[in-house]
């Protein structure tokens, strides 16, 4: 039975100035920021700061930046917080996985640098979109997708929170599935501004080419179990791990399942460590019960 969790954002909590006051008070988070410019040959620090916000938004640079400022801020953290199971929301799941131990930061950052050029070239600009559902049962939204294929891709990436679905496919696939859902009820369905179609099996060819760069890596058994995207199960095997990250770039992530289990294991406190606070608003409505903390700020860091 585990009793305090912390969970990562991942993309879509980018912005630009993201946490440059803790980057700016915590030594230990500039040093960290300074180490990613350091890997990835390029200022990786100068993009988080100051933009431009397209460039940001770009998933090969978003992927970096938001892995880097969230290790940035466990570590200011300076173990204030003791966790006994992690979970990240997509590409969070990498963070957890560098605090778990489970993968070096520096290689966290290769791969997801890689991880995100994969993903974009897999499926060429205007191909792919993903829309958000509103206030829609999931089966519902489900049983759309389906209909709307017509030969083409749409599915269910991220089931972010119950009433709150993200699908993901071809352009004209999701555009139908939209269509289809505003007639049916959803209170809003509307395109996202994303660059590819994630979560989808459109994604299959970057996910074969992901496991081929991974190989390259090392990944250790973590030292406190990690819920996975791709499984939903507490993972702490070095081969297990691995072998989910890279089943995660086609498969929906289930967080509104994940959330529950974690409560159904004893867990009674969330922590989101990470830009903004998106996961703490989508974990309120998933679990009422457990208590919600965000850590995001110097004052935020302060509080605790």
């Amino acid at each position: 039975m585990y009793k305090n969790a912390v969970v990562f954002p991942g993309q879509g909590s980018q912005s630009v100035g993201m946490l440059s006051d803790v980057i700016e008070q915590y030594s230990v988070a500039k040093e960290t920021i300074q180490q990613a410019d350091d890997v990835l040959g390029f200022k990786l620090s100068d993009l988080i700061l100051n933009g431009p916000a397209d460039e940001l938004n770009s998933t090969n640079n978003t992927q970096p930046a938001l892995v880097a400022v969230e290790v940035a801020l466990w570590r200011a953290l300076g173990g204030k917080v003791t966790a006994d199971v992690m979970a990240g929301h997509s590409l969070g799941e990498f963070s957890a996985l560098v605090c778990a131990g489970a993968l070096a930061f520096e290689d966290a950052l290769l791969l997801v640098r890689r991880r995100g050029e994969l993903m974009r070239e897999s499926v060429p600009n205007g191909v792919g979109a993903m829309a958000a559902i509103l206030n829609m049962e999931d089966s519902v939204v489900e049983e759309i997708c389906k209909a709307s294929e017509q030969g083409q891709i749409v599915q269910a990436a991220n089931y972010n929170s119950p009433g709150q679905v993200v699908i993901s496919g071809n352009k004209e696939a999701v555009e139908r599935a939209v269509a289809a859902c505003k007639k049916a009820g959803a209170k809003r369905a509307m395109l996202l501004p994303v660059s590819g179609p994630f979560h989808s099996a459109l994604m299959l060819p970057a996910a074969d080419n992901f496991a081929e760069y991974l190989s390259g890596f090392n990944v250790q058994n973590a030292t406190l179990p990690v819920l996975q995207n791709a499984t939903n199960t507490f993972e702490q095997d070095a081969q297990v791990i691995r072998a989910n990250l890279v089943k995660q770039i086609a498969s929906p992530v289930r967080w509104t399942q994940a959330v529950e289990l974690l409560a159904d294991n004893g867990v009674e406190n969330l922590l989101e460590i990470g830009p903004g606070k998106v996961l703490t608003g989508l974990n309120k409505r998933i679990a009422k019960q457990l208590n919600n903390q965000t850590i995001n700020s110097v004052e935020s860091l302060q509080a605790l």
